[in-house]
């Protein structure tokens, strides 16, 4: 099963060792970012099931990043807790308000405590079906919603993205290692859009199948779907073995139980935009 991901924004160093320690031991896999740049770059990139933000940081305020985070269509369906010294009201206020965060704790916090409302938040974020399983990336109704609001704009670009042969793959390596395949296409398609996009675009997964969407504008989508075939192709053989990889196919068995090749996968990437009309 894959491991819910949390991310510490913190720069003081036994607070974050000691979150990072409690919640690796309960389950979790835990990222640690001290300054909000950083922190931003991972949300974007590899984007977590939640957030724990502190508000001092070195190079900007914790604020700062939950409105970065939920001005994004990438990054805004992330639950966010702060945890931070700041305890006054006009504080708590602008956290739960303006920044809209879920949860606002003041330092010194109980362990346990943050547990509990980490759990919570968790499982109401899984019951509303907000992201994917396996990536972490925005799915369901989240992608429904975008591409609402995508056809009332103008100059807007869709792409659906396919991995071809997936199906065949896992059934020869495995469902672990289909989701790792899943999670590095979630992590070329955050990248590639990252590099050639904007913060206003979108990367989104159906959650079922190994299908995904990209919403941009006319100018950029296409340059982004020659750049992931580049990517993938360039990364995908890493995830075969180096006998599959070698030749280039993996063998199965057809319904006549004779063998047949099966290319290493690919993908499929289709566009639509506001100018096909």
């Amino acid at each position: 099963m894959t491991k819910e991901k949390i991310l510490v924004v913190e720069d003081a160093i036994d607070i974050s060792s000691l979150l990072k320690i409690y919640f690796t031991s309960q389950g979790y896999d835990v990222m640690i970012a001290s300054r909000g740049k950083e922190a931003l770059e991972i949300c974007r990139k590899t984007p977590p099931n939640l957030a724990i933000l502190d508000v001092n940081l070195p190079d900007m305020e914790g604020w700062e990043i939950g409105k970065a985070l939920r001005a994004s269509a990438r990054t805004r369906h992330i639950p966010i807790i702060f945890a931070t010294a700041r305890g006054e009201k006009h504080d708590r206020l602008k956290g739960l308000g303006e920044v809209q965060a879920q949860y606002y704790l003041v330092k010194p916090f109980d362990i346990e405590e943050v547990h509990t409302i980490v759990k919570t938040q968790l499982e109401d974020a899984r019951r509303k079906n907000q992201s994917h399983p396996v990536t972490n990336l925005p799915t369901a109704e989240l992608v429904n919603e975008q591409l609402r609001l995508l056809l009332t704009s103008e100059g807007w670009a869709m792409a659906t993205v396919h991995i071809n042969g997936f199906e065949t793959f896992t059934q020869v390596y495995g469902a672990v290692v289909g989701e790792d395949v899943l999670k590095f296409t979630a992590l070329v398609l955050s990248e590639v859009v990252n590099e050639l996009g904007s913060p206003d675009d979108f990367v989104g997964q159906m959650i079922v199948g190994p299908d995904f969407v990209i919403t941009s504008s006319p100018e950029r989508v296409r340059t982004m779907g020659d750049r992931l075939i580049e990517r993938f192709d360039a990364d995908i053989g890493l995830h075969y073995n180096y006998i599959d990889r070698k030749r280039g196919y993996i063998t199965v068995p057809d319904d006549q139980g004779q063998a047949r090749q099966v290319p290493l996968m690919s993908l499929a990437i289709g566009v639509l935009t506001s100018q096909d009309g």
